[in-house]
């Protein structure tokens, strides 16, 4: 079994991984159901379709997580890269104007916390992973 062969480290990890991801697709279910494709109105076009894509990559990245394949950890960090990259950027006028109105509990905060909680582990949970997949399946006796 993948998981049996896991460090606890990777393991906690990975529980992260999919309560953030799915805490996200929640929450692009969520924008997806009240504002439709026009979710993201005032973003540029290539934003409002990475938030769109979201629905899709996020659950991908839990499924891929909990198999515990070394793709997870890697669409993973892509996923947050480009969601910071998307968030930071559409709300860069409102963030240096007031800032402390985007510090809180949900929002801004919490999402590059987890960011860059993905991007500074994927790498490390990605060999883990790797490592399992290669190792020869042991059978008990």
């Amino acid at each position: 079994m993948r998981w049996g062969t896991q460090p606890r480290w990777a393991r906690w990890v990975a529980v992260v991984y999919v309560v953030g991801f799915l805490e996200g697709t929640g929450v692009h279910a969520y924008d997806a159901i009240v504002g439709g494709v026009h979710a993201f109105r005032g973003w540029t076009v290539p934003d409002q379709v990475l938030a769109q894509s979201l629905l899709l990559f996020d659950p991908l990245a839990v499924a891929w997580t909990v198999l515990a394949r070394p793709a997870g950890p890697v669409l993973g960090a892509a996923v947050m890269a480009a969601d910071l990259a998307a968030n930071w950027g559409e709300n860069w006028d409102g963030i240096v104007r007031h800032p402390l109105d985007y510090v809180g509990v949900v929002g801004i905060t919490p999402m590059t916390l987890f960011g860059l909680f993905v991007l500074a582990t994927a790498f490390p949970l990605y060999r883990s992973f790797s490592a399992a997949e290669r190792a020869p399946l042991r059978i008990p006796r």
